[in-house]
């Protein structure tokens, strides 16, 4: 493999930086966020470009160095496979499924919280419409209990970073280079890519079950690592199975 970068992962890494940036330069960084961001469609800030736009967002310096450090490390790699082209078609599906099946938990815990407001006597409208004004009933929260913090964050919670797209490189770099020795920078001990990979999905898995973080900060979005994953993973088996489908019919 040779180090030198890959033409898409320089324009990935610049777009990136150029975004970080931005959420400094432009005087208003709350806005910016409004702007590019992903919040949850029941969110009155939502927009449908911040689907792709969250991906070049990031919170801080550290989000930044850890996201374009993996990219290059591991997209360089990758690209020399798979070319220019096809890699960016990968590395945007891979971004867009974490995002998908990040909505869908969301999804899934707003919608458990309103089932329970409605049985409670609370219309769904009037829910949304308070929702719409960026609001919401104190009352909810006696209503809900325990399941109020997750009905909120639901609503309030937006995503940012490159990472979901990322765990799909990862995927496909071990599935690429299954026998390449990598190292935890808390863990400087060469595993194999092969057992490498799966660790981190398996950390992260633990992490959105339990909600207890191991190596992320707190407010990582663990669904949206493993969606990208199994985007990642989903794609890598199909296009090898067409390739393998392909080579036998000729």
């Amino acid at each position: 493999m040779r180090a030198q970068i890959t033409d898409a992962v320089k324009h990935l890494l610049i777009i990136n930086i150029i975004m970080f940036l931005g959420t400094y330069l432009v005087g208003n960084r709350e806005m910016f966020y409004e702007w590019f961001a992903l919040f949850f469609p029941k969110n009155p800030l939502f927009e449908p470009w911040q689907i792709i736009t969250h991906m070049f967002m990031h919170g801080n310096f550290m989000h930044i160095l850890f996201n374009m450090f993996a990219l290059w490390m591991f997209g360089t790699a990758v690209e020399q496979v798979f070319g220019m082209k096809k890699f960016l078609i990968f590395y945007l599906l891979s971004g867009l499924g974490a995002a998908v099946i990040q909505l869908a938990f969301l999804y899934f815990q707003y919608n458990t919280g309103l089932s329970t407001l409605m049985e409670a006597g609370i219309s769904q409208a009037e829910v949304a419409n308070l929702i719409a004004e960026g609001k919401y009933d104190q009352r909810w929260a006696s209503i809900l209990g325990e399941d109020f913090d997750s009905f909120r964050q639901a609503i309030v919670t937006t995503m940012v970073g490159a990472s979901g797209a990322i765990m799909g490189v990862l995927v496909a770099f071990g599935m690429l280079y299954p026998e390449s020795k990598l190292m935890l920078i808390f863990l400087p001990i060469p595993i194999k890519a092969k057992y490498f990979i799966p660790g981190i999905i398996i950390l992260d898995l633990f992490s959105a079950i339990t909600g207890h973080s191991i190596f992320s900060p707190s407010n990582t979005a663990y669904v949206a690592h493993l969606g990208g994953a199994l985007t990642g993973f989903l794609l890598m088996y199909f296009w090898k199975k067409n390739e393998r489908d392909k080579y036998r019919w000729n």
